[in-house]
């Protein structure tokens, strides 16, 4: 029998949920009525809102049931996973949107841009609300490495959608580039997958020693698709992407021989620093100019 909690409803968590629906709701709404435009840009944000609202309505709905209970996944780390992924994709959507289609004398596209931002914000308190809950089944996407295999995932799929079809098919460069994209991607989801459906026993290995070498790995391709690309990438780009490479191959190899103990700072916050300043870096570096 299905028994409802109507505590998931009154908790800061559950307020918040609800605020969001209300707000990813009201987004695509506005948008919708506005018209349909034949860009990739609307077509992420409009998929943005309209999968994070009911995305977020699916998990509220399990839980005012309970049967989230029931559900043979690590619930914890999926709402955690999903919170995060939302926060990333509704900023995106609340930078696009209004970067691309709004006018000064647009007032439907100026509403949803401002409830686009907050709720950005509103997702972005969910995220802590999150991290601040104790008892996590695995806990590994609460954490800043699990974190950040999300922010890859979501990376990679604006890298994805900035593509221009005509200069992928010219640029050899730019195809190695969406090739290692498309593989570090593939990864990262994976690792997400296997996380929250509590199946990292299945690796033969102990799975922090798989994760740093994925990342080493991860590391090697990126200099191997920057090598590549050297003709057609511009200073800011190859700037980026050889900083990122070398500083995330020194971070490793100072944790990975225990160094980084007896380095005079405060390690966690230096590669959490290190890691936000690289993704601005590298979300800055758009793919669209890669054939110039």
């Amino acid at each position: 029998m299905v028994t409802l909690d109507i505590r998931t409803v009154t908790m800061p968590v559950g307020i918040v949920r609800i605020l969001e629906i209300v707000l990813s709701c009201v987004c695509f709404s506005l948008v919708a009525s506005v018209g349909h435009f034949n860009s990739s840009y609307w077509a992420w944000c409009m998929f943005t809102w309209c999968f994070c609202c009911f995305m977020t309505l699916f998990i509220l709905i399990l839980e005012f049931t309970n049967l989230s209970a029931k559900v043979p996944i690590s619930w914890d780390d999926f709402t955690t996973a999903f919170a995060m992924l939302a926060t990333l994709m509704v900023l995106a959507a609340s930078v696009i949107y209004p970067t691309f289609f709004v006018c000064s004398s647009c007032s439907r596209h100026i509403a949803a841009s401002v409830i686009s931002c907050i709720c950005f914000i509103t997702y972005a308190v969910e995220v802590g609300l999150n991290r601040a809950k104790s008892g996590e089944i695995s806990g590994f996407l609460s954490t800043i490495p699990g974190l950040m295999k999300v922010l890859e995932a979501f990376i990679a799929c604006i890298i994805f959608i900035c593509l221009d079809p005509g200069r992928y098919k010219l640029f050899a460069g730019l195809q190695w580039c969406v090739a290692v994209y498309s593989i570090c991607f593939i990864f990262a989801i994976l690792i997400i997958i296997l996380t929250i459906c509590r199946q990292l026993a299945l690796c033969p290995f102990p799975f922090d020693k798989v994760l740093t070498g994925y990342n080493v790995l991860a590391v090697m391709i990126l200099v191997a698709s920057v090598g590549h690309s050297i003709s057609s990438y511009w200073a800011w780009c190859m700037f980026t992407w050889c900083f990122c490479c070398f500083m995330t191959l020194f971070i490793l190899i100072l944790e990975f021989t225990n160094l980084s103990d007896k380095v005079p700072i405060s390690w966690d916050d230096f590669t959490t620093a290190f890691a936000m300043l690289a993704t601005l870096m590298v979300s800055s570096s758009s793919p669209r100019e890669l054939g110039n």
